[in-house]
């Protein structure tokens, strides 16, 4: 009997009933710290992008970016807190002086922050 063309690349089948099956093994990639915004965006490309889902799974490629995208929404979003923290005027002294008022404040920057990140990286 001829070979398939998988077959001549080294793949092999496994029998069940009467199918025979290919047995097909993702590459093995490096494990990489996936966070909340990288499980943020998993979920969106579950749920709205499934064809760039299933491309990056079935390519190896899946961690790797979902830990690209966890580091740069982190780095965006301390910078964003860091620009809106020296805006607003919000400093050690404020902290020290009222801290209710340096909560609410940080709050709030840190809202719109997480905002931001969402629409530039996570859902887009």
């Amino acid at each position: 009997m001829k070979k398939t063309i998988f077959e001549e690349m080294g793949g092999t089948y496994i029998r069940h009933g009467d199918y025979f099956i290919p047995c097909l093994t993702l590459t093995e990639e490096e494990q990489r710290f996936i966070g909340v915004w990288g499980q943020r965006h998993l979920r969106y490309l579950k749920e709205y992008r499934r064809s760039v889902y299933l491309n990056l799974l079935t390519s190896g490629r899946l961690n790797s970016y979902l830990a690209d995208i966890e580091e740069q929404a982190q780095e965006r979003f301390e910078r964003i807190i860091e620009q809106m923290k020296q805006e607003q005027g919000i400093t050690e002294q404020l902290k020290a002086e009222n801290q209710m008022e340096w909560v609410s404040r940080m709050n709030n920057i840190q809202a719109c922050a997480r905002e931001v990140v969402n629409a530039e990286l996570i859902y887009n």
